[in-house]
């Protein structure tokens, strides 16, 4: 059996008269997109930033690969792990290659020397996540969809086993939904990686991801399979309103308010 990705224990995180994150206990799995849902402040977004080292953690154990968060140097942890906030910050004035070799940082800093092997995972890696084409445009002048796009292929160019997503479609209209779950699937079914992606969609969610894990107030309200997410009993326990699951004509399950 593979080792699990994240091993979490008894995992906290207070802010002055909240606890956001409580006494978590969950084990995310190697080699597989993990999603995350659940209602706005659930702790979705919480969470995953615990894990990109992001937020301190107020009590509890979280493992990576089998070692404490807490004993990974920065520049290891950044050569194993990616993360894409939310909102990405602004590339004014950047072309698509140049932002897609930010990803090679933690293989040189900031004064080391772009080489052969980094000018290769670049390519690597446009070539992945389709934007060979686009390498030459301004970042700014990209469609949402191509957008994040050139953020996953930075990913890539960073080498990194797994990926952290927050949020990645929220600004997309649905063809561009698709389009960027699915290569987020195919990156980590074909290459190997994992993923852990906090959705709001739970259609998606249960469409291109292998397991999921549903937070309601800060604590796991479920986790299981696609399966098992899209059942009337799991989502009125999740989402608190009923739910109605259609099946598809290919055996997949919509979930729609009943």
């Amino acid at each position: 059996m593979t080792d699990p990705l994240f091993t979490i224990s008894g995992l906290c995180v207070d802010v002055p008269g909240r606890r956001l994150l409580d006494r978590l206990d969950l084990n995310l799995p190697r080699g597989q997109v993990v999603a995350l849902i659940g209602h706005n402040g659930s702790g979705k977004s919480t969470l995953l930033k615990v894990l990109a080292r992001q937020v301190q953690a107020s009590g509890g154990q979280v493992g990576f690969l089998g070692r404490a968060l807490t004993d990974w140097l920065p520049r290891d942890y950044s050569r194993a792990l990616a993360f894409m906030p939310q909102t990405t910050p602004p590339a004014e004035g950047m072309t698509v290659r140049e932002l897609v070799a930010l990803g090679r940082y933690p293989w040189h800093g900031a004064l080391g020397r772009f080489g052969a092997a980094d000018h290769a995972a670049v390519a690597a890696a446009l070539e992945e996540c389709a934007i060979t084409p686009l390498a030459d445009r301004l970042v700014d002048t990209l469609s949402g969809g191509e957008r994040q796009r050139a953020w996953l292929a930075m990913m890539v160019a960073q080498e990194a086993g797994a990926l952290l997503l927050d949020e990645p479609i929220s600004a997309l209209d649905i063809a561009h939904q698709v389009e960027v779950l699915s290569l987020v699937r195919r990156m980590c079914h074909e290459q190997d990686r994992s993923a852990i992606v906090v959705l709001h969609e739970v259609n998606m969610a249960a469409r291109f991801c292998d397991h999921v894990v549903a937070l309601k107030a800060g604590r796991i309200a479920m986790q299981g399979t696609p399966r098992e997410l899209m059942t009337p009993e799991a989502l009125q326990r999740i989402y608190g309103l009923p739910m109605q699951v259609l099946l598809r004509e290919d055996g997949g399950r919509v979930a729609v308010p009943a």
